[in-house]
Formats: C-alpha cells, sequence, structure tokens
C-alpha cells in the first residue's frame, strides 16, 4: 500500500488517465484520475499537490476517506471532496498538503 503520508505528486503521475476503484463502497465505483498538480503552499516534504479524479453521474460519493485500488499502485486511503459536476459526472479532488 502506498503511504499517503510520503507520497509526492510523482507517485501519481504515472497513473495519469488510469482507473481506480473504489473498493470500500459498494457497488464499487470507478474513478479516473484526470489531473495532479502542485501546490504553491505547504510544509508537507516532496511539497503540496491535489489530484482531481473523475467519476460518474449516476453514483456519487460524499466527502470522507476511502480506498481505492488500481492494479499496478495497489490500494491507497484518500480523503476525497466532491468539488465540480461536469457532463461526464462528478469530480473530486484529494489533497496532500
Amino acid at each position: 500500500m502506498l503511504d499517503t503520508k510520503h507520497a509526492t505528486q510523482k507517485d501519481f503521475v504515472p497513473y495519469l488517465e488510469a482507473a481506480f476503484d473504489v473498493v470500500s463502497v459498494e457497488p464499487a465505483l470507478r474513478l479516473r484520475l484526470v489531473e495532479v498538480k502542485p501546490l504553491a503552499s505547504g510544509d508537507r516534504a516532496g511539497g503540496a499537490f491535489s489530484l482531481l479524479w473523475q467519476g460518474p453521474a449516476d453514483l456519487q460519493l460524499a466527502q470522507g476517506t476511502y480506498r481505492l485500488n488500481h492494479a499496478d499502485l495497489g490500494p491507497v486511503d484518500l480523503f476525497l471532496v466532491p468539488v465540480a459536476q461536469t457532463d461526464e459526472g462528478l469530480q473530486y479532488e484529494a489533497i496532500f498538503g
């Protein structure tokens, strides 16, 4: 499992546009990583950054911590916040600050 306390944006860049399964909800939900963005503020080792995920319109997550899984990266627990509605569905953000 990826240690999110020490994760950097470089850990996620290879997975841009990749699908991650939210395995901590029923039915399982699939999110696509659409953006990895550095943030100007934050004292975090490795720098602050955000991840933006695109989810479907028919199943929506409330703000909270979820376990996401990717076949190569493995499981990762992230605090996701719904931030925008798009034509494709709902977007979620995870901040590493």
